[in-house]
């Protein structure tokens, strides 16, 4: 064993039967186990957040399929490299065939995707490919549709203290010393890696290094595992699809009235630092969910979050929980936001046309205006500020975009409305 390598490369399973979770793509009965077991590798890519076994999972496939392997990883891969693998094609070393391993292919621009097309459609490679990133936005289509996409999920708190367990056995075996753990200590570990291997192991091996050596034997504390384990629980990238999924989580939560919830979001968003993100979703939250159910909703959370941004963190923390558990707690309409969208959508449809004369800027008209003057009917001068006429464009006159809420405050609007227009 390489005792340079970090503890997560030495400790990398070998086969299969050793990897922790992925059950449902691992598991004997499944279709994805069958067809490696079965020895015929199909092009596959490998979506996953770090550290769940995508990367343990292909190296397996790819030193037991029969293949010469290539290892190429996106970061780091130029068009010559891949053009190294082609080169490949057709020698003796390869008559079984090529396997091409490229990690975080994401990272590989639309050309060097191209030019892999080719030579995975007539076989000539079997590509396994993985990322951190959803495939199907960062992908060539014409590479995706060549490949079969599996899902690796983020390890369980029973998966990883499982692997951190099996890392010890092959600790005490090759440095021949005895661990033991104070209790609630790999469970500590295991729970504060967010469901990555990499950094449980990375954080094991940091806490068994610094224990001290007693009659051959270390000890990995509780006090140990925690001082490894600060903040490390959090799996956030702000350009990443992590963030996305959070943000998504925070604002639905508080649409969908949820205060735990939503609190939940804020905190993670907050522990990560990003106070301009739990600020901008909560005001838009506020207009676009709450709306005119509660109108005066928007100064108050305009308030806390000028007050969040004023005071910085941790302080932000007690304005910005206040202002979302008033944002889950008041009525809900999406009346406004609808009749918008709606109307955008007919403005990107071409349905607008002119302005209606008396609605224009101008006061004089041309020799072929068939009414002469604006005719603009000012609503003051009318009872009640109101009075008939046409304001949208004839292609639209009549159109109907938005609809009051059921809560009381757009009811009142709308009675009163009704009663001023004569409808009731």
């Amino acid at each position: 064993m390489n005792t340079t390598a970090p503890l997560a490369e030495r400790l990398r399973p070998q086969t299969l039967d050793e990897v922790v979770g992925q059950q449902h793509l691992l598991s004997k009965d499944k279709v994805f186990r069958r067809t490696i077991d079965s020895g015929r590798i199909p092009n596959m890519i490998f979506y996953g957040p770090s550290g769940c076994g995508k990367t343990t999972v292909a190296r397996i496939i790819a030193q037991n399929s029969g293949m010469k392997l290539h290892k190429l990883n996106g970061t780091s891969a130029s068009t010559g490299d891949i053009r190294d693998v082609m080169s490949d094609i057709g020698t003796f070393g390869s008559q079984n065939g090529i396997l091409l391993y490229l990690d975080e292919i994401q990272y590989l621009n639309k050309k060097q995707q191209q030019s892999l097309l080719e030579y995975i459609e007539d076989g000539s490679i079997t590509l396994i490919a993985s990322t951190t990133e959803n495939p199907y936005f960062y992908i060539y289509n014409a590479l995706l549709s060549r490949c079969t996409v599996f899902e690796f999920k983020p390890l369980t708190a029973d998966d990883t203290e499982q692997g951190l367990k099996n890392a010890a056995k092959k600790i005490e075996q090759a440095d021949k010393i005895k661990i033991t753990f104070e209790k609630g200590a790999l469970r500590k570990l295991a729970v504060a890696c967010g469901g990555d291997m990499r950094k449980a192991l990375n954080g094991l091996e940091f806490a068994i290094s610094a224990a001290p050596e007693k009659d051959g034997k270390r000890k990995l504390t509780l006090e140990a595992a925690g001082q490894v384990a600060q903040r490390s629980s959090m799996r956030y990238d702000r350009a990443g699809e992590e963030h996305y999924d959070i943000i998504s989580g925070y604002q639905k939560a508080m649409r969908g009235s949820d205060v735990d919830a939503a609190l939940h979001y804020l905190a993670r968003l907050l522990v990560a630092d990003d106070l301009v993100s739990a600020c901008r979703r909560l005001v838009v939250c506020a207009s676009e969910d709450v709306g005119l159910a509660y109108p005066q909703i928007l100064p108050i959370v305009k308030a806390a979050v000028d007050i969040a941004l004023q005071v910085g963190l941790p302080e932000a923390q007690i304005p910005l929980a206040d202002a979302v558990v008033l944002v889950c707690l008041a009525p809900k309409s999406n009346a406004a936001a609808e009749a918008i969208f709606a109307a955008m959508d007919d403005v990107r449809k071409g349905n607008s046309g002119p302005i209606p004369r008396q609605l224009q800027n101008k006061h004089f008209d041309g020799a072929d205006a068939d009414v002469k003057g604006q005719n603009y009917l000012y609503p003051h001068s009318y009872p009640n500020h109101w009075v008939q006429q046409q304001y949208l464009p004839d292609i639209l006159k009549n159109t109907t975009y938005y609809t009051p809420g059921e809560n009381k405050t757009e009811q009142s609007f709308k009675e009163y409305w009704e009663k001023i227009k004569g409808k009731k």
